[in-house]
């Protein structure tokens, strides 16, 4: 089953996030959070990053959602090192993004078709406007 890993500058907004997608799936699929930098502030932590990856990693694949595209350096000096592990970092909305994509990873769908889940809380109408 696909692995998601949450990347936020806020290890509070990171671990919420993985709050709320684990409820969603009761636990059907490993979710992990990495937030923060390694004082407890804002900011990303390669380490964190890294033990999150091996927390939910499988040979399914993982799937990445951040809040902020500066996570992304810190990700992909991780990803230079871990060269066995599948995973794609998502454009997806960081809350909306990671409930679709636990939805859909909590089915057995690929990584391909969790990614794409995520993607689609692109498209998510908040207010309708008459």
């Amino acid at each position: 089953m696909v692995g998601i890993l949450i990347v936020a500058h806020s290890a509070r907004l990171a671990d919420g996030v993985k709050e709320f997608a684990e409820q969603a799936v009761q636990g059907k699929v490993r979710i992990a959070a990495a937030g923060g930098d390694i004082d407890g502030n804002l900011g990303v932590s390669v380490d964190a990053i890294r033990a999150g990856l091996h927390h939910v990693a499988s040979d399914d694949g993982v799937l990445i959602l951040v809040d902020f595209s500066s996570a992304v350096l810190s990700i992909e000096a991780v990803l230079e090192e871990e060269t066995t592990a599948r995973v794609e970092i998502s454009n997806a909305p960081l809350v909306e993004g990671a409930y679709l994509a636990a939805v859909e990873a909590s089915i057995g769908a690929t990584l391909e078709e969790t990614a794409a889940a995520a993607l689609r809380a692109r498209d998510l109408v908040k207010i309708h406007h008459d």
